[in-house]
């Protein structure tokens, strides 16, 4: 599994595959495999988070928490899908507050979000897998504590990340943050069921772009080409 990993990750994360809960989830998966579940992301895709925004990149980090479970979907960034695939409603919603936070911000016709993985924004999902149309599936087998720990590495051996946290899930990840020396943005989760309560009008991006400027820090250009 950590053969997989991009080297700057594993730098930092390289103890935590010894840990016992990532032997239970290497076997989990295993299990799944064996028994022939289909499971998202394919296992190239897995750490696509890391792989694509590398440890000394990273300015920002989007927690989500499970990847999508429906064909072709996942691809290992949290809330992105892969190209030609529709845009699911979470996404959809983040798509229209940006079109209000960020001037001149123009709907994409596509929910791929590598081009902010690339400028710094670590799109954390705190469960990396899971089995086709079984959402929480592999929720509990290992994932969370790793991503807790990914989490608290960043916080421990970096400054002045911004975090974001959409719903009551990711917020209850703030213990993990020292608040001394990152920032953490928070508001109610992009869902349809949510979005209304105060999503729409918090503008996360914005203030993510002012801290950023006065951390001295290159701005995200959100834009979606």
């Amino acid at each position: 599994m950590a053969n997989s990993l991009d080297p700057s990750w594993l730098a930092v994360l390289q103890p935590l595959f010894d840990k016992p809960y990532m032997v239970k989830l290497k076997h989990f998966l295993q299990q799944e495999k064996e028994a022939g579940q289909i499971v998202y992301p394919k296992n190239a895709d897995i750490f696509n988070a890391f792989n694509i925004t590398h440890f000394d990149d990273v300015k920002v980090v989007i927690l989500g928490q499970d990847p999508y479970h429906g064909a072709h979907q996942a691809h290992g960034l949290s809330f992105s899908v892969q190209k030609g695939i529709a845009i699911p409603r979470s996404l959809a919603n983040i798509y229209k507050e940006l079109k209000t936070d960020i001037p001149g911000f123009t709907l994409p016709a596509h929910g791929n979000l590598e081009e902010w993985a690339k400028q710094g924004v670590l799109l954390l999902n705190a469960t990396l897998t899971v089995r086709a149309s079984a959402p929480a599936s592999h929720q509990k087998q290992g994932w969370e504590e790793f991503t807790d720990e990914v989490i608290k590495t960043i916080s421990d051996k970096k400054e002045g990340i911004v975090f974001i946290l959409w719903g009551a899930f990711a917020q209850s990840k703030a213990v993990l943050i020292d608040v001394k020396k990152h920032f953490i943005i928070k508001s109610p989760h992009p869902s349809p069921f949510s979005a209304d309560r105060g999503f729409f009008g918090s503008k996360p991006f914005s203030k993510t772009n002012e801290i950023l400027r006065k951390e001295g820090k290159q701005e995200i250009d959100w834009q979606i080409s």
